[in-house]
């Protein structure tokens, strides 16, 4: 694209880019071939591509064809860029991020499941360009059951919907559910259940039998199938039981917190349903890694080592 844009010859220049440019066909060919093309001199690379198609074989593309290749500059901000192709690439799982909006006590509902709308518009609307970002959005079906939501980009311009993607171990999702209108819903179970499977296949979902521990679905294994249907950022909307259930299971990366000022009380529904711990020790202790406000609310980016 930056090859059709531009206004004079390209030959002899330099191009600076985030990541080696590819050397195989994916969804556009080859990134080397094209600069070889365009008779480039240069190109400055932040990072190598970890991508086995790719590894090195981009740049020696170019280093065969006579253009210089440098890389590292500006290496960390480009890690950030491709955080979710580089989790995706090295550890066979996607970048994936759990949002939640909380009261200051961290609550995310009253007890009767009341929770719209704990945070203000302005932080509605930046959440849905965290959705926009997105490869997947994932949620579980008490959520869905609860809140009937429909997981779209709605308050941000988007170029292309995330798929949304539903842990249901029993198949309990009703046809009716918001969630299967538009594209097709990917839905992960454990279940056999042939007449529940056709009720939502009728409704153009997508069902994917997955690995179970202890009768219930194995979320490590949901991180590998989302990895290989090219999911390189998925950001989890549901409630304490899978948010905690996913922590557990080590597959999460990010929070991304929405305190509103609110103090909901004891009673309310907590963010994460996690086992007691005896000492302090034994507690998660993701790292702060952004504060800001926004509107009336505060967003609390925190990241998982490891």
């Amino acid at each position: 694209m930056a090859l059709a844009a531009c206004t004079h010859s390209p030959r002899g220049a330099t191009a600076y880019v985030t990541l080696e440019p590819c050397s195989h066909h994916g969804r556009t060919p080859p990134c080397a071939d094209a600069l070889v093309e365009a008779g480039l001199a240069r190109v400055v690379a932040a990072l190598d591509d970890p991508n086995p198609q790719v590894c090195g074989q981009g740049r020696e593309r170019l280093l065969a064809a006579g253009i210089r290749v440098e890389t590292g500059l500006l290496a960390a901000e480009a890690r950030e860029a491709h955080l979710g192709f580089l989790a995706r690439m090295s550890r066979g799982r996607p970048w994936m991020r759990i949002k939640s909006a909380a009261s200051l006590d961290g609550r995310i509902a009253l007890a009767n499941g009341e929770s719209r709308w704990i945070t203000g518009e302005a932080a509605r609307a930046d959440v849905h360009a965290l959705r926009a970002r997105s490869c997947a959005m994932l949620t579980g079906v008490g959520t869905v059951l609860r809140d009937d939501p429909s997981l779209t980009v709605r308050d941000v311009p988007c170029f292309r919907q995330p798929r949304r993607v539903v842990v249901d171990s029993r198949l309990e999702m009703p046809p009716t559910a918001r969630i299967l209108s538009g594209e097709p819903l990917l839905v992960l179970t454990v279940s056999e259940d042939r007449a529940r499977r056709a009720a939502l296949e009728a409704r153009g979902a997508e069902i994917v039998t997955v690995a179970a521990i202890g009768g219930k679905t194995d979320l490590g294994a949901v991180a590998r199938l989302l990895a290989e249907r090219g999911f390189n950022e998925v950001t989890v909307e549901t409630g304490a039981r899978l948010n905690g259930s996913l922590l557990r299971a080590g597959v999460v990366d990010e929070i991304v917190l929405y305190l509103a000022p609110l103090l909901l009380g004891d009673a309310a529904q907590g963010l994460f349903a996690l086992p007691v711990f005896e000492q302090l020790g034994e507690a998660l202790r993701p790292r702060i890694v952004d504060v800001r406000r926004i509107g009336e609310d505060i967003r609390i980016t925190t990241r998982l080592e490891g």
